[in-house]
């Protein structure tokens, strides 16, 4: 047995004693032998009395910021007991509430149940996130119900989770089959998931540090799970940095869960001891495919402290049935944005250029996001379970999930100021230290917080006016981004005839952030295919009466592609006419001009001569930084 198992049976042992004192826990089989098949099954064994019963499936998932839970994928459910079949009924108001009468002298109730999962599955892996399967008594605490979970994989397959495995269980030869865990809480197996696959390998990170740190992959191809020895040093490095930035940690153990699939993949979800990660087949393959994911590691990590440990008080609640009221979200996503991104940079996942252009492109964004006249950034936080997954017709008029990069502008403009204010003395990481890290060192736990306690740790690093800082930015309409952090940075954001070193790069890799677009000329984007999906409100392609779902057929005297659409653009510039489009709209075809002869824009930071340059010493590594293997690092 291995050293690294020794130690999980350990701690295995002592949580298992903790909840042994509670209560017999419930016994749960996750069966995802079938996942190629998309289904799982489960076998759930849950301790119970004679009366009548009521059991639910989660329906607010932490992280997820609205209700998602699998309650209409979840089928095939038979209620069993001492071997006779149980009728159970659903409620009719709570849909994910099922009630059952149980019977005298009965005390375990079995439960077999389905899940129907189209996604983050293929015919080589499959990641479980515990809703689709958990069955718990309702109106209970779901950190006061034990859970005894196992899971069974294909033969061959490997495991990757924060749980602690209580059967023999190697990471480095995986066998497949039934793995045991050790008891836990409904609360912290929600938190907790797995991804399983043919193609495994889990790799050990930062070995100096404790706890210890693990990252797990599974991929469609052998080789995709074969991290580069250049990103395992980033990692390192990551890992590192946390200790620095955040000064304490909140998890016996935690584990980077990877999926590389393109049939598989996109997924970002933060929990306490792991994170669950997916991107394309190739999505660290290389550094210009890295570029685009650059953040997401550190993003998800970070949410181990802000999010998972510090959880803003009314986004915790004590069952996965009450609603999250999302009003920090600012804090909780928005902060986390920012240190995300910073935290990627001083780790090498991305350089301080690449970490420049990337925060361009977000805040131009922002300030060509019109909808900011009507909705305040707290309102789209507490709005988020109804702009989550929203269409993209106007969605810059609706505004989205802008808590992310609205917060993240918010936080560099905090972080700048004070280290302008202290001479450099202090910074942002300060008020971490005192905010992240209260409490030292723990296990997984939640600390809930509000506004005041944010604004009394502030007050501690420098005394300050945070509440009205706070309700400026936050609470009052802008028209437009707070671009101070940017300028107090020593940068102003400007705009130039080509898309920036880093945005180029994206676009040759095929990156999820996307190559240019007309957004900041014209003002509309456009689809791979020639169809509009979203338009600036108030811009040109606006005035001139184009509208999302339109498809362009032709641009002046030329079919449409994205060098036609360039060219004219271009030609624009310096003819007096306007630029000629034929749509199709529905099964007719229209044409418009549109009036516009600036060129093209895209977003760039410029450095400002003379001034401090804050952007470069806020992503200087707090650490020394492990070097990568020189043969692996290419000039982008």
């Amino acid at each position: 047995m291995t050293h690294r198992n020794t130690a999980l049976l350990l701690a295995a042992s002592l949580v298992s004693a903790v909840v042994a004192a509670q209560n017999t826990p419930i016994k749960i089989v996750a069966d995802l032998t079938e996942a190629p098949r998309k289904i799982y099954h489960a076998e759930v064994d849950l301790p119970v009395k004679a009366g009548p019963l009521t059991l639910t499936t989660p329906r607010w998932i932490p992280g997820n910021h609205r209700p998602t839970g699998p309650v209409d994928d979840i089928t095939g459910v038979v209620f069993t007991a001492n071997g006779e079949v149980l009728k159970w009924r659903r409620d009719d108001v709570d849909l994910n509430e099922f009630h059952i009468n149980i019977p005298k002298g009965v005390t375990t109730l079995h439960a077999h149940l389905d899940c129907i999962v189209t996604a983050r599955i293929s015919q080589k892996l499959a990641v479980l996130e515990w809703e689709k399967l958990l069955l718990y008594p309702a109106n209970v605490p779901v950190k006061n119900i034990p859970i005894q979970p196992s899971v069974k994989v294909p033969t061959g397959w490997g495991i990757g989770t924060a749980l602690i495995p209580t059967s023999t269980y190697d990471p480095q030869h995986p066998t497949g089959g039934l793995t045991d865990f050790a008891a836990t809480t409904v609360e912290q197996l929600e938190d907790s998931p797995i991804i399983a696959g043919a193609y495994f390998h889990e790799f050990a990170l930062a070995p100096e540090i404790t706890p210890k740190h693990f990252i797990d992959v599974v991929s469609d191809s052998p080789e995709d799970s074969q991290l580069r020895p250049a990103l395992l040093v980033e990692l390192n490095n990551l890992v590192r940095e946390t200790g620095a930035a955040y000064a304490s940690r909140h998890y016996n153990a935690y584990h980077f869960l990877l999926t590389l699939s393109d049939t598989a993949g996109g997924e970002g979800l933060e929990h306490g001891q792991s994170s669950d990660n997916g991107v394309g087949e190739k999505g660290f393959a290389d550094e210009s495919h890295q570029l685009a994911e650059s953040d997401l590691l550190a993003h998800e990590f970070t949410h181990s402290w802000n999010g998972k440990y510090r959880r803003p008080a009314r986004l915790y609640q004590p069952t996965f049935a009450e609603p999250e009221q999302g009003d920090l979200l600012w804090v909780y996503e928005g902060m986390t944005q920012y240190l995300g991104n910073v935290l990627a940079a001083r780790s090498g996942l991305k350089s301080q250029e690449q970490y420049r252009d990337i925060l361009a492109a977000s805040a131009a964004s922002l300030d060509y996001k019109p909808g900011r006249e009507w909705r305040s950034t707290e309102d789209t936080a507490i709005a988020a379970s109804i702009l989550r997954g929203g269409n993209p017709a106007w969605s810059n008029w609706k505004r989205g999930q802008d808590y992310y990069q609205e917060g993240e502008l918010f936080w560099l403009d905090a972080d700048t100021l004070i280290r302008k204010q202290t001479d450099n003395k202090k910074s942002l990481t300060d008020f971490l230290h005192i905010f992240l890290g209260k409490g030292g060192n723990t296990g997984p736990l939640i600390v809930t917080y509000e506004r005041p306690e944010l604004i009394a740790d502030l007050n501690q690093v420098m005394p300050y006016d945070w509440a009205s800082f706070i309700q400026t930015h936050i609470d009052n309409l802008n028209t437009h981004a707070d671009l101070a952090g940017i300028e107090r940075g020593g940068y102003k954001l400007v705009y130039t005839d080509k898309p920036s070193k880093s945005v180029r790069t994206m676009m040759s890799a095929g990156g999820r952030r996307g190559g240019p677009d007309d957004w900041y000329s014209v003002g509309y984007r456009v689809s791979p295919d020639s169809v509009i999906y979203d338009v600036r409100w108030n811009g040109p392609a606006d005035k001139a009466g184009i509208a999302p779902g339109m498809k362009i057929i032709g641009i002046n005297d030329l079919l449409s592609s994205p060098e036609a659409d360039m060219a004219a653009i271009k030609k624009a510039k310096t003819d007096t006419a306007p630029i000629h489009y034929i749509l199709q709209v529905g099964n007719t075809l229209k044409q418009i001009d549109i009036d516009y002869h600036e060129g093209e824009r895209y977003p760039s930071l410029q450095r400002v001569d003379g001034t401090p340059d804050l952007l470069d010493d806020i992503t200087k590594p707090l650490t020394t930084p492990e070097a990568a293997p020189a043969e692996t690092k290419k000039d982008m």
